[in-house]
């Protein structure tokens, strides 16, 4: 038990069994000490966020101090005259016998500034949260409608909130039952109302993809990348990069190993599967008529991407799939997942451009599974006017120069298809 100060005693401590004694007789005198300043409940608010405490919480947040005082108006508490607290020649010397005849008990309640503090810290982290924007989605006609309404961001500033409950439990709270704790806004960026000022009208175009036979880690990290591309805005004439959305690729970040093409191997890693999602972003962006900016197709053909010639690889950082939305509104991006399809679509304002795909068309197959394919995308305006014309070579590779994990050949001399980089990696880390 902790030893306390005596305030007739300055420097000088109760023993143990001294302040064990006082304490006894505090509380004999002085049975509710907690009820005569706590009120019976306590309810705290921050933000939209509201919580009610009891008179049981508020009481474990104080300890009782107990000290010596004399008070001429009535007897000692202690019906000992001869009792000292310290050393007895002290008392000789500074409290004489009459003096002693008055020693009062008083009982002290305090708060717990840690106990504050540690709630304050808990209570934090159910009054946070991020700022969440509103969210489209589209009707049975084709319509954008609001899917979900936006949230305002909080955080609740812990050193404010400390201060004003210290204040409150220490009843210099005007009003002892209710408290508003002091928060940080955070507004979102995307509001409902936006809707009609950033031109969400129609569907502008769309991509399609099937994974039909993926594995199970691979459909998973399909599904986890999705969820960062739902529901993104695009402006009119900014870029859009795939890997800068993606973000973090690893298991940290909820990812499963799965099959990857690197440094001429076909072997699991952190995210495989992704590239479903960037070429069928590719494909949506191709028929909405937009300015394809950076695009690189696999280093073979894989089936999942058919008709062959229409992917987009990425890998963080390089290479990237980019675009820019070259239309007059915004364009939202929104994914849905059918069956074994993977659909993006992008609605926006149509200008009355024309999209016309040509294509792909395989212009080379080998017999050990290498191919060379191109598609063309033009696009030209309300009246008429040719604005984009572009193509997209694919020269893939034998998917035998990839191979999977137990199927690894062993080179002894440079492949002639193989730069001098890639040999001397491979090299490096050859047995």
């Amino acid at each position: 038990m902790t030893l306390t100060h005596s305030p007739i005693f300055p420097g000088r401590f109760l023993s143990r069994s001294s302040w064990l004694l006082v304490f006894v007789m505090a509380l004999w005198h002085v049975p509710n000490a907690h009820a005569q300043i706590l009120p019976v409940t306590l309810q705290v608010t921050a933000g939209d966020y509201s919580e009610t405490l009891t008179a049981a919480d508020l009481a474990s947040w104080f300890y009782l101090e107990t000290q010596l005082g004399i008070e001429t108006a009535k007897r000692s508490e202690v019906e000992n005259t001869n009792y000292c607290p310290t050393d007895p020649l002290y008392c000789d010397l500074s409290l004489s016998r009459a003096t002693r005849l008055y020693l009062s008990v008083h009982l002290e309640s305090t708060v717990n500034h840690q106990s504050v503090e540690n709630f304050v810290t808990t209570l934090a982290t159910r009054v946070n949260q991020e700022p969440q924007d509103a969210s489209f989605d589209v009707d049975g006609s084709g319509q954008i409608i609001i899917g979900r309404q936006e949230k305002l961001g909080r955080k609740l500033k812990e050193n404010e909130s400390t201060a004003l409950m210290l204040r409150a439990l220490q009843g210099e709270s005007p009003d002892a039952t209710r408290l508003t704790l002091t928060t940080e806004v955070t507004a979102p960026k995307i509001v409902g109302a936006d809707r009609e000022k950033l031109g969400l009208k129609e569907l502008v175009g769309e991509g399609r993809t099937n994974f039909q036979g993926s594995p199970h880690n691979r459909l998973f990290n399909i599904k986890r990348a999705l969820e960062q591309f739902q529901n993104i805005l695009i402006a009119p004439g900014e870029e859009f990069s795939f890997v800068e959305y993606l973000g973090a690729v690893d298991s940290e970040h909820g990812y499963l190993p799965e099959l990857v093409i690197k440094y001429n191997k076909t072997e699991p890693e952190f995210g495989g599967g992704i590239c479903q999602v960037s070429s069928t972003v590719f494909r949506a962006a191709i028929y909405s008529g937009l300015k394809i900016t950076e695009r690189r197709q696999h280093a073979y053909a894989v089936q999942y991407y058919k008709p062959y010639g229409m992917d987009a690889t990425i890998y963080i950082p390089k290479p990237d799939l980019k675009f820019t939305n070259n239309t007059p509104s915004y364009i939202l991006m929104q994914s849905t997942i059918d069956g074994d399809n993977l659909t993006f679509r992008f609605f926006g304002t149509k200008d009355g451009r024309t999209v016309t795909i040509d294509g792909p068309h395989i212009l080379e197959r080998g017999s050990d599974g290498s191919m060379k394919t191109v598609f063309t995308q033009e696009v030209t305006d309300s009246t008429g006017q040719n604005f984009i014309r572009d193509s997209f070579w694919s020269n893939y590779k034998s998917p035998s120069l990839f191979p999977h994990p137990g199927q690894e050949p062993v080179y002894t001399s440079k492949p002639k298809d193989w730069s001098e980089r890639q040999w001397k990696e491979y090299r490096a880390i050859s047995p």
